[in-house]
Formats: C-alpha cells, sequence, structure tokens
C-alpha cells in the first residue's frame, strides 16, 4: 500500500459520495459530536491516505482506519462501502469526516440503483420529449401547450429544500459546515425521488460552492455562490408554492446520451487550468445541424500539462485523435454519445473517420458570423437556466472586428459592419460600442497575453474572432481564436498549414503574420473607451451587500446596515435606481427584524422572510445588471 499526505487538491482525488450517502452519515452521528465534525475534516488535510485494492484508506489515528470501497462506477453509492476499523463505526465521527470530505458525486454520472428504481417515470418522459440534450423542460411544455402543477410529494421536497437554503442563508458560509450541508445534501436526494432535477442540482452546486468557499479554494468567486445560491431558493420557493412552470421542475440529466451519427468540423482548442487540481484541452467543434459541442482530454495535472496537450492525442474508441489535427478539421462519427452540455463521449462503440479540412468562412462554421453581436448577446442573456450550454459565458460567439487600440493587457476593437463592393476593408459600425478583448487565462505557460498584445499593436488590423461573451462585464468578449477577415486587405496573414485560425492559448501570433504598419491608422486617435457601466454604476453597493449575507449571515448585514444609515439607499435613488434602493433597503430592514412572544420576549427571526428578502433583491440586481451587460452592446461608447 502506498502513503501519501492529502491535501485540499487531493480531496478530488477521493471517490465521489453520492449525496444520500453523506448525508446519512451524518445524520447518524450522534449530535454530541456535530461540533467536532468541521474540525476533524479539517484535520484531515494533514492525515495520511494510501491506495487499497478497490478503494482508498485513510488513517484517522489508532485503531481507525476508514476504507473507502467504490462501486462499479467509481463512486460510494452504498453505506456499506465505507467502513472504520474503530469500536464506534458506524455511527462514528472517523467515517463520517471522511465522506464528508470526499467531492459530491453527480447521480446522473454515479446513478444509485435504489433510487434510479424509484424514480418517477416523468422525469424520464421529459428526459426523452427534449431529446435529452440538458435543457430545461420549458421547451418541450411549449411544444405540448401542457402545464401540469407540482404533485404533493414534489412541493414536499421543494419546501424542505427551501428550508435548508435559508436556513444556510442566514446562517452565512462560516457557520454553514458539514451539518447544514447535510441538510441539503439530504433534500437534494429527496427532490432527485420527487422528480426535481433542477432543484437538486442547483443543491448539489451550492454545496460544492460552499465546500470550495471554506476552504478557499483558487479560482472561486463568491458570485458564482451567491448565483447558484439565488437559483436554489428561486426554484424551491416557486415549487413549494406551487407554480406549475415546467422549467422549474427541469429534465432529468444523464451524463451521456446516443446521438447516432454525428459529423462535426473543429473550431478551435482551449487550454484548461482549473482550480481543482485538473489540466488539459478540449477542442470545441460545431455539428453540421449547428450544435455547439466539444472533445476533451482533461486529467490531473497542473499549467504544464495544459501547456503541453498542444498536441494531444486522445482516444475515441478506436480511433486516436489528434486535438491540434482535429480543431482545424472534422470528424464523421458513427456511435455517438453526447453529454448535456455538449461534450463528445469516448467509448469503445464510438467510431470516427476524418473529414476534408473547412476554414471558418465554409459550411456550418460560417453561421457563427452571420448575426450581429448585439443580437447574439441579447439571445445568450435571456438564457435563465445556469446549466443551460446555450447561456452567456458558455455558448460560443463569432465576430469580425477592427482593432483599435489596448488597455492594459486588453484589446480595443469595433464591430465591423455587412460587407460592400465600395472597398476591400469594411468600416466599423457607426456609433458602435469600443469591445474589449480580455484573455481567458493569464497564466505566463500560456500564450493568450502575448498574443493580444501582438494584436493590439496593429491599429487598424482587421480580425475574426471566436470567443466567450463575460457576462458580468459591459462589452467584454474572452478570444478563443483568431483569423483573418475574407476579403480584406489589412488582415492576418497566417501559414497555410494553420488553415486561416490561431488559436491563442497555443499558437503564437509573429511579426510576419500582421500586416505592414499603417502610418494613418497608427496617428489617428484612439476612440475613447466607454466607462464599464457595470462596475461604475452604484449597484455595486447592493452587489456588496448580497455578497456579504451569503459570506457573513445575516448577523452581518444587520451589523452593516446600521453602521452605513441611509448611505446605503441615497446614492442608488439619486442615481435612478429607485426599485434597487427599495429592496435593498426591505433587506436591511428585515436582516435586523426580531419579533416578540406574547410575554414580550424576543424571538427568532423568521428565515423564510429574510430569504424573500434577499432572493427579490438578488433577482433584481441580476436583472439590472445583466440589462446594463445587454446595453452596454448596443449604446455607442461614453466618456
Amino acid at each position: 500500500m502506498t502513503e501519501r499526505t492529502l491535501t485540499a487538491a487531493d480531496t478530488d482525488r477521493l471517490p465521489p459520495v453520492l449525496p444520500g450517502v453523506a448525508a446519512a452519515a451524518v445524520a447518524a452521528l450522534p449530535p454530541r459530536l456535530h461540533k467536532r465534525l468541521d474540525a476533524t475534516v479539517e484535520r484531515l488535510a494533514g492525515v495520511p491516505v494510501g491506495r487499497v485494492d478497490g478503494g482508498v484508506s485513510v488513517d484517522c489515528g489508532p485503531e481507525a482506519l476508514v476504507t473507502l470501497t467504490p462501486g462499479p462506477t467509481g463512486a460510494v453509492t452504498d453505506p456499506h462501502q465505507a467502513r472504520c476499523s474503530c469500536l464506534l463505526a458506524p455511527r462514528c465521527l472517523h467515517r463520517t469526516a471522511v465522506l464528508v470530505a470526499c467531492p459530491v458525486a453527480d447521480p446522473a454520472t454515479h446513478p444509485d440503483p435504489a433510487s434510479t428504481a424509484a424514480a418517477p417515470s416523468t422525469s424520464d418522459h421529459a428526459g426523452a420529449a427534449t431529446g435529452g440534450t440538458g435543457r430545461s423542460a420549458g421547451a418541450a411544455a411549449g411544444r405540448t401547450g401542457r402545464s401540469t402543477a407540482p404533485t404533493k410529494a414534489q412541493r414536499a421536497a421543494a419546501g424542505a429544500l427551501w428550508r435548508a437554503a435559508a436556513a444556510v442563508l442566514a446562517a452565512g458560509v462560516p457557520a454553514a459546515g458539514a451539518v447544514p450541508q447535510a441538510e441539503l445534501l439530504r433534500a437534494a436526494h429527496s427532490a432527485r425521488l420527487a422528480g426535481l432535477p433542477r432543484a437538486e442540482s442547483a443543491a448539489l452546486r451550492t454545496v460544492r460552492g460552499l465546500r470550495a468557499h471554506r476552504g478557499r479554494q483558487n479560482g472561486h468567486r463568491l458570485a458564482e455562490l451567491v448565483e447558484v445560491l439565488h437559483d436554489l431558493l428561486y426554484v424551491a420557493g416557486r415549487l413549494a408554492a406551487g407554480d406549475p412552470d415546467p422549467a422549474l421542475v427541469g429534465v432529468l440529466r444523464r451524463a451521456y446520451q446516443p446521438d447516432g451519427t454525428l459529423e462535426v468540423y473543429g473550431v478551435c482548442r482551449e487550454p484548461v487550468i482549473s482550480a481543482t487540481g485538473y489540466a488539459g484541452v478540449v477542442t470545441h467543434l460545431i455539428a453540421a445541424d449547428g450544435r455547439q459541442l466539444s472533445f476533451g482530454d482533461v486529467k490531473p495535472g497542473g499549467p504544464d500539462r495544459a501547456r503541453d496537450c498542444a498536441r494531444a492525442v486522445t482516444e475515441m474508441g478506436a480511433v486516436a485523435v489528434d486535438h491540434a489535427v482535429l480543431s482545424r478539421g472534422g470528424l464523421r462519427i458513427t456511435g455517438t454519445t453526447v453529454s448535456p452540455d455538449g461534450r463528445l463521449g469516448a467509448g469503445k462503440g464510438v467510431r470516427a473517420t476524418p473529414l476534408t479540412r473547412t476554414d471558418w468562412s465554409t459550411g456550418p462554421l460560417a453561421e457563427l458570423f452571420t448575426r450581429p453581436l448585439a443580437e447574439v448577446v441579447t439571445a445568450q442573456l435571456a438564457t435563465d437556466d445556469p446549466e443551460d450550454p446555450a447561456r452567456a459565458g458558455t455558448a460560443l460567439v463569432g465576430c469580425d472586428l477592427m482593432v483599435v487600440g489596448a488597455a492594459g493587457d486588453q484589446v480595443l476593437a469595433r464591430e465591423l459592419a455587412p460587407g460592400t463592393d465600395a472597398a476591400p476593408d469594411r468600416a466599423p459600425v457607426p456609433d458602435g460600442p469600443v469591445i474589449r478583448l480580455a484573455p481567458v487565462n493569464s497564466h505566463p505557460l500560456l500564450a493568450h497575453v502575448a498574443n493580444l498584445r501582438r494584436l493590439a499593436s496593429r491599429p487598424g488590423l482587421r480580425i475574426r474572432v471566436v470567443g466567450r461573451l463575460d457576462p458580468d462585464r459591459a462589452s467584454t468578449l474572452h478570444p478563443l481564436a483568431v483569423g483573418p477577415v475574407p476579403g480584406a486587405a489589412t488582415t492576418l496573414r497566417l501559414p497555410a498549414d494553420w488553415h486561416a485560425r490561431a488559436d491563442l492559448g497555443y499558437d503564437e501570433i509573429q511579426g510576419g503574420h500582421l500586416p505592414p504598419r499603417d502610418p494613418a491608422a497608427m496617428t489617428e486617435p484612439v476612440l475613447a473607451v466607454g466607462a464599464d457601466a457595470v462596475a461604475e454604476s452604484p449597484l455595486w453597493r447592493v452587489r456588496r451587500l448580497v455578497e456579504l449575507a451569503v459570506s457573513g449571515g445575516r448577523r452581518a448585514v444587520a451589523e452593516a446596515a446600521r453602521g452605513e444609515g441611509v448611505g446605503l439607499a441615497g446614492p442608488l435613488r439619486r442615481a435612478g435606481f429607485t426599485t434597487a434602493a427599495a429592496v435593498a433597503a426591505a433587506l436591511a430592514d428585515e436582516s435586523d427584524r426580531r419579533g416578540r412572544d406574547t410575554f414580550g420576549r424576543l424571538t427568532d427571526p423568521d428565515p423564510d422572510r429574510y430569504a424573500w428578502a434577499w432572493l427579490a433583491v438578488t433577482a433584481h440586481l441580476a436583472a439590472a445588471e445583466r440589462e446594463l451587460v445587454r446595453s452596454s452592446w448596443t449604446a455607442p461608447p461614453v466618456g
């Protein structure tokens, strides 16, 4: 048996545990040990861990060896797969702490046979109705014209989720330890049994976000936890109230679904460096029917692995796929399986043959560049489901731009107007916004920053860009690849074997790939950069209050509101954000509200009223910021 020290990143090396198993372990733990559970989980960071036949063992002290033996799916799906050698097992602190330290398994990837058999068949029918794409059930209901109110069991499960989430919100991240997380996991398991996949998914993402924030994981943002907790409370609250909207129920998501025969065409490669110790490459693809798909090689590793995967070869069934070749070519795949978020499977039954290489101006790839940016942005920002692959920040965007300058490590550009026969170089859209091209990843081992600086050195350069919208910043794109604009004279001159595209994370753009410097373009003043409508608006005060509620809990909001007084609502009203001022003031008032019983004694505050007040503020803030971002793509630059 080999041993090593368990670190925070190594918790992802432990086998994942189904939510029901972890929740049951915490529920079985004697109440007197609840207060010691969080400290025990933290101490596991320095505990020796070893590999044993069929699983992993964690040495928790004298006569306390916890052994996990995951099932065929690689996850702990049964309580009997976690054993401890101490005398108090299975209701012991050691076994429970190890299960809590393990990652939360996705029931769609690691199904529990018992819960699968008990799950309502209606969710399966809903999944079939949408083709298993992972979209919300609203689209299917829209086609059939039917809308069914939640059942009694679904409303009960949603109510349990609401109570668990409201308790977490009132306590704040510091107090949302293993016990409150177990309540969320138990409620998530009940939601799965009741056929509420969207609510279940939101609960699991909330637990993962709480653990990442409490563990201070690199790359985790508090705003992400705010977003997922908002989605959980929103869905659970409406379902518990009997809202018949089928989009709230969602679709029973499965890991991969058969998709027959596909023809896919490469768009670009993207290096991946995750905060949880994974790295590699993802090749973005477009199918002949217009769907955006991907094929990746992401495994445990660091930035070196992401850099070295530039020409990684990954097995797809019986075929070895070179990512550098695939990103500029295509495949005809039979026996295809596709995940809800568009990832291609690589099982033994998959067969693939290469297709003739195409560029961005022909075939289905050309569809990326046919719509104006403002229209694409509006459509992506209108997607509410956080797991929809078509939402802003996930789906790819294509556009033709003209470089106008630089701001730090960002490239400033303007969108080009549709082409005419009057001149070879298209002019920018009149009064269009200044678009910021920000690097996807600034790690020095990758080429993003150097390539953007090279592009910024040529004002007037026309480039074709594929990237992703930044949904939180005004008129900002994260470019993944660039290429020459068809028919333009002042554009990129890339090598023939690059097939008219450069992957910004891997390919290094050189001076010879750029057109000669144009003295006229160099002497023209750089366009004034408009202020970031989101960052400069007084909504930052509301954002701070919303995030403080999650990071510090109800008491922190009350203390901040007492200290700030009218300083919160005044600037918002003067700037015209009267609704934001009203809902923020209501949250501040509710956070400090304490009722009294018939004898005049103070009672515990109502978590439901506080949760609804926070939900109202968060919903309004998200809508206001989304509208500011949307308007930044249509309004002319100001400032």
